[in-house]
């Protein structure tokens, strides 16, 4: 049987993630030949080529494509045994690998730094991507936990809501509806909105929202980030539909409006999720319960 280390899998599976070399070695904090060599050395040790240079890009070849199921396949079952030897330890320390949907990046990384006064031992290795990279994240079994709006429908999931999550429709101080009050929902239609990409939380209850009224909505622009729709918001491109936890400031500051329209805000839910298949390890097991007892009431203080 041929020998693969841990670390040539790794570096294999940090490229094969963005099909970048260069990203690979930013990620994992070391030099481009050093992730080069990596990666030759395990091409010798398979004995075919995993991928290609494409310009600056890089693509997997049709072995890659198989390797890379495997390789997370092979992480996946170490990462269980380790957590499997931790929980006969019974030793609350050790590393937890956190998935986070990029709205909760306002309220998460507070409650890390909470959680590491508490466990000191105990890493996070946190990772922030929108919910479709999140869902196949949590398919191939890569993460440990994941906080999001929503567990995904197709997969055997445990999911429990730890917070409150008001979403909201928000314009800028000199939009003519920021002035209305109690105005209904229909107000909305025919309104030009900045809008979250396809496949976003956010998208998904603003679209199911907007179904469920029969709103008809004008999209001006998809945007993938909270912040660049809040400048375009303020700027007079449109409306919004975004989680009131992500502008907190700009309503205090007033260079956003929320609207007052009757059956808003919207109140949903965050929830802590894994796979129900998964084997919590004491690290993991101390984080989670750590956000369902305490996370609510700090969430409310911070956003």
């Amino acid at each position: 049987m041929r020998r693969y280390t841990l670390r040539q899998l790794d570096t294999f599976l940090e490229v094969a993630r963005d099909l970048s070399i260069s990203q690979a070695a930013e990620k994992m904090h070391v030099t481009q030949p050093a992730v080069s060599m990596q990666m030759r050395q395990l091409e010798d040790a398979v004995g075919v080529p995993l991928y290609e240079q494409m310009g600056r890009k890089i693509r997997l070849t049709e072995a890659g494509e198989d390797f890379q199921q495997y390789a997370i396949a092979a992480i996946a079952q170490l990462k269980q045994m380790e957590d499997a030897m931790a929980q006969r330890r019974g030793l609350k320390k050790g590393r937890v690998e956190l998935a986070i949907v990029s709205t909760a990046k306002y309220f998460v990384p507070m409650l890390l730094v909470k959680f590491r006064k508490r466990f000191p031992d105990i890493d996070v290795a946190l990772h922030i991507h929108n919910r479709e990279n999140i869902v196949k994240l949590l398919n191939r079994n890569e993460i440990d936990l994941i906080v999001m709006g929503r567990a995904p429908d197709n997969l055997d999931c445990a999911a429990t809501a730890f917070a409150t999550n008001p979403m909201g429709v928000i314009s800028a101080p000199e939009h003519p509806l920021s002035r209305r009050r109690s105005a209904p929902l229909a107000i909305l239609n025919d309104q030009e909105f900045v809008v979250r990409e396809s496949g976003s939380g956010t998208r998904q209850a603003m679209e199911r929202l907007f179904a469920e009224h029969q709103i008809q909505a004008k999209i001006v622009m998809e945007m993938p980030s909270n912040e660049t729709i809040k400048q375009a918001v303020m700027a007079g491109m449109g409306l919004s539909f975004l989680s009131l936890r992500t502008i907190r400031h700009e309503l205090a500051s007033g260079h956003l409006v929320r609207l007052d329209i009757e059956g808003l805000p919207l109140i949903k839910h965050w929830y802590v999720t894994h796979l129900n298949s998964k084997r919590l390890s004491p690290a993991t097991e101390a984080l989670k319960n750590f956000l369902i007892e305490e996370a609510g009431p700090l969430i409310n203080l911070w956003a």
